[in-house]
């Protein structure tokens, strides 16, 4: 018949399990890039290309026209008259000192222009234009 062993004789193992570990760690990382891009979300505009800077995303209050020129604040849509009349009370509230304006390549300039005055009138202290960096060799 076999001895058993009891407790005492066996010890405790105090080791962790590094496999499950990497596991999870790999899964949680899978998720983060395949979530990533889907939360960044706002409108679909596709600025044009230039000799910039990144802007930081956090930074400041983000206006957009998209390809058909419509207008949104931050991802709601808003119609031009709304715009001129709600744009400086919206600044106030949130006190941002920085605006930027993303404009779809196809928008027509005089629209750009139309926002981009109305935005300058809000009294920010800046208002900046985001663009795409150029890739190297354009």
């Amino acid at each position: 018949m076999p001895r058993r062993r009891n407790r005492a004789e066996l010890g405790y193992s105090a080791e962790i399990n590094v496999t499950s570990l990497v596991d999870v760690v790999l899964t949680l990382l899978v998720i983060f890039m395949i979530t990533a891009p889907m939360m960044q979300g706002g409108v679909e505009v596709k600025v044009p290309r230039a000799r910039t800077e990144s802007v930081p995303s956090a930074e400041g209050l983000v206006v957009s026209i998209d390809r058909t020129g419509q207008i949104f604040v931050g991802s709601a849509r808003v119609q031009w008259e709304q715009f001129e009349t709600m744009f400086p009370q919206l600044v106030k509230e949130k006190g941002a000192g920085s605006v930027y304006l993303r404009a779809d390549e196809a928008v027509p300039y005089g629209s750009v222009v139309r926002v981009l005055g109305a935005m300058k009138a809000a009294d920010v202290a800046s208002v900046g234009l985001i663009a795409e960096p150029e890739q190297a060799g354009n």
